[in-house]
C-alpha cells in the first residue's frame, strides 16, 4: 500500500474518532441538561414549600409570587407542635403503622414467594395465577366488601384493618420475591438437603440472606405505601388521636384553611422527611434489588 493511501486511511480514521467523540460528548451534555431540567422541575414544589414555611404571612399570597422571603420566620416550626393538634402523635402513628405493615409484608411475602419458587406441590402454578389475578382488581373495587368484613369482626375504629392485611402476603411483593428466589441456583438447595437441611432451614439460612436486596425493596414499597395512605385510615379510624400523618394534614387543612398556610407547609415538610431519609440510606439496595429481580424470570 502506498504512503498516500496510508495517510488517507489514517485521516479518515482520525475524522471518525473525532466524530465519535463529539457525538458522545453531545449526547452526554444533552443527558445532563435533561436531568438538570427534570431536577429543577420536580424540585420547584419542594423549594416552594420550604420558602413558604419561613416567609411572613403578608408575603405568602402576593401576586405575582415572590420566591425570596423579605424576612425569615422560623416560629412556625415550634408553633405546629404547640397549636393544640397532636401532630407529634400523628407522626408516631404513621411510623408505627408503616413499620408494622412493612414487617408483615416482608415476612409473609417471603414465605409465600419461597413456596411458589422452590417447593413443589399440586396446583402451584394455578394458585400463583390466582395470586397474580388479585393484582388486576383495584383496591377500590374491594372497598365495600372489605369494610363490611372488618365491620363484622368489630375492627372498625382500630388499627387492625390497616395492619393485618399486610401479614397475608401482598400479591406484588409475592411476585417480586418469587422472581428473585427463582434466580438462586437449585444446586444450593440440593446441597442443603443432602446436609440434612429442612425446607424451613433452607429458607431461613440460605434464601433469606441471599435475598436481602429484594426484601429491602418490599420493605421500602410497603413502608412508603402505608405512610402515604389516606383512604384506608380515613375509612377505618374514627378518632383524631389515631390518625396517621396523611389524614392529620387533611384535618389541619380543614382547621386552618388559608388562615395559616405556613403551619400546613411546615407539617407537609416534616411529613416527607422520613420517607426521603429511608430512600436516601437504602437507595443502593433498592436499585440493586429491582435490577437483580428483573434480570431473569
Amino acid at each position: 500500500m502506498s504512503t498516500a493511501n496510508t495517510l488517507l486511511l489514517r485521516q479518515k480514521a482520525d475524522r471518525d474518532i473525532r466524530r465519535h467523540r463529539i457525538s458522545r460528548i453531545a449526547s452526554r451534555v444533552a443527558l445532563y441538561v435533561a436531568v438538570i431540567a427534570g431536577a429543577i422541575l420536580f424540585g420547584l414544589p419542594f423549594v416552594w414549600m420550604v420558602r413558604t414555611t419561613i416567609m411572613p404571612s403578608w408575603q405568602v399570597n402576593r401576586f405575582p409570587p415572590e420566591w425570596i422571603p423579605a424576612e425569615l420566620h422560623f416560629e412556625f416550626y415550634p408553633a405546629l407542635f404547640t397549636s393544640g393538634q397532636p401532630y407529634g402523635h400523628w407522626l408516631w402513628n404513621s411510623f408505627a403503622l408503616s413499620s408494622l405493615t412493612a414487617f408483615g409484608a416482608v415476612l409473609s411475602s417471603a414465605i409465600v414467594g419461597f413456596a411458589f419458587a422452590r417447593l413443589r406441590f399440586r396446583g402451584r402454578n394455578a394458585l400463583f395465577v390466582v395470586v397474580l389475578a388479585t393484582m388486576i382488581m383495584p383496591w377500590h373495587v374491594r372497598l365495600i366488601p372489605t369494610y363490611l368484613l372488618f365491620s363484622k369482626l368489630g375492627w372498625v375504629g382500630s388499627y387492625k384493618p390497616l395492619v393485618w392485611p399486610s401479614f397475608f402476603a401482598p400479591a406484588f411483593s409475592v411476585f417480586l420475591l418469587r422472581q428473585f428466589f427463582m434466580q438462586i441456583p437449585r444446586e444450593m438447595d440440593d446441597a442443603a438437603y443432602i446436609d440434612g437441611c429442612s425446607p424451613l432451614g433452607l429458607f431461613a439460612r440460605i434464601h433469606v440472606p441471599l435475598s436481602l436486596p429484594a426484601l429491602g425493596v418490599v420493605m421500602i414499597f410497603q413502608f412508603n405505601g402505608m405512610w402515604n395512605d389516606f383512604l384506608g385510615p380515613l375509612l377505618y379510624l374514627r378518632t383524631k388521636d389515631k390518625y396517621p400523618i396523611a389524614v392529620g394534614l387533611q384535618f389541619l387543612q380543614g382547621q386552618y384553611k388559608d388562615a395559616n398556610i405556613q403551619l400546613l407547609m411546615v407539617g407537609s415538610l416534616i411529613s416527607i422527611i422520613p420517607p426521603i431519609t429511608l430512600f436516601f440510606f437504602t437507595q443502593r439496595q433498592m436499585i440493586q434489588g429491582i435490577v437483580i429481580t428483573g434480570i431473569k424470570g
